[in-house]
């Protein structure tokens, strides 16, 4: 939808909705409407919420986060939003509704955290991966050099990036709605503590493995990596759904033998064919590692808690860790 057609729908909406505006959460409690553009930041929005606060996710269960389009209701729902929280590039038609439409607070992910540069071929994985090594252990998620390039979305697969974004929710929620501010912020640091206690996990699981090459479908798993000394491959870009190259996939497998890979990740929510293939031509397993941009029918009784275990479980069992 184009801008134009946005702001028109919006005019359109807001007789209908502006009495709405405020209207709190489902129970009745007249807290805080919060708007999520997809699932990390519902999560976070609504562990900091509680009951004090309705909590909405644009990105519905099993939907590419990546290539959200905004129905009428959901404009709707951007108009109404007392806080709008999304991620700057990551989904343009959430970026273009809000813009256009939002009319109460937003935050924006990439105001909380830095976005790394996006993987590269892999002589720039070698590189990235000698750079992490130097850096594992003070866990700094300083200035990237090459803001320049294209940027990696995939900042959530970090808990300590999770950690500064559930801390500026709580923040913002508590200056929204002062009356419930300490509920806000007493649940905001339950979070923090549990996404500490899963950086410790991931910490000492991944500390002592027979081999730190993991290979994906695509490049999302590039923060993971950084934060915990490991050296992510992607077969295809950024987009999960890209068709890799021929070269991009002789490339992978010549890896996978020479480094001794037992696995070759996909994810739940994209074909899992080009890992099938790749794992079929080089003799190693297939297995499921979530990049959580969303949760599938598969995942829908977990969180983004669980799921961040369950990919520990996994890369445990591939790289041999003891």
């Amino acid at each position: 939808m184009t801008a134009v057609g946005v702001s028109a729908l919006a005019t359109f909406l807001l007789g209908a909705c502006g009495a709405q505006h405020g209207a709190g959460s489902p129970d009745g409690a007249d807290g805080p409407q919060v708007v999520a553009s997809f699932y990390p930041l519902a999560f976070v929005a609504q562990q900091v919420a509680g009951d004090d606060a309705s909590v909405e996710n644009l990105t519905q269960q099993g939907v590419d986060s990546h290539g959200l389009e905004l129905d009428p209701q959901q404009v709707a729902q951007v108009v109404d939003a007392d806080l709008m929280l999304l991620q700057d590039g990551f989904q343009p038609a959430v970026d273009e509704a809000t813009a256009q439409n939002a009319e109460g607070h937003v935050l924006d992910a990439t105001d909380v955290v830095d976005l790394r540069p996006a993987p590269g071929h892999d002589h720039d994985h070698e590189q990235d991966h000698e750079q992490d090594e130097g850096e594992h252990g003070t866990h700094q998620h300083g200035d990237h050099a090459g803001h320049d390039h294209e940027l990696d979305p995939h900042q959530w697969l970090d808990p300590a990036n999770m950690i500064a974004l559930t801390e500026a929710v709580s923040t913002r929620l508590a200056e929204i709605d002062p009356e419930r501010a300490e509920g806000y912020q007493q649940r905001g640091e339950e979070l923090v503590s549990d996404l500490q206690a899963l950086d410790h996990q991931y910490t000492t699981g991944l500390a002592a493995c027979e081999r730190d090459v993991v290979v994906t479908s695509h490049n999302a798993f590039g923060y993971l990596g950084e934060a915990y000394g490991l050296r992510t491959v992607g077969v295809a870009g950024l987009e999960a759904d890209a068709e890799p190259s021929p070269a991009a996939i002789t490339e992978v497998a010549e890896l996978v033998e020479t480094e001794g890979v037992t696995t070759i990740f996909h994810e739940r929510l994209v074909s899992p064919a080009v890992a099938e293939a790749l794992a079929a031509e080089t003799g190693v397993e297939t297995a499921v590692l979530d990049p959580i941009e969303g949760l599938s029918e598969q995942t829908a009784d977990e969180d983004y808690l669980s799921l961040m275990q369950s990919n520990l479980a996994a890369l445990r069992s591939a790289n041999d860790c003891s």
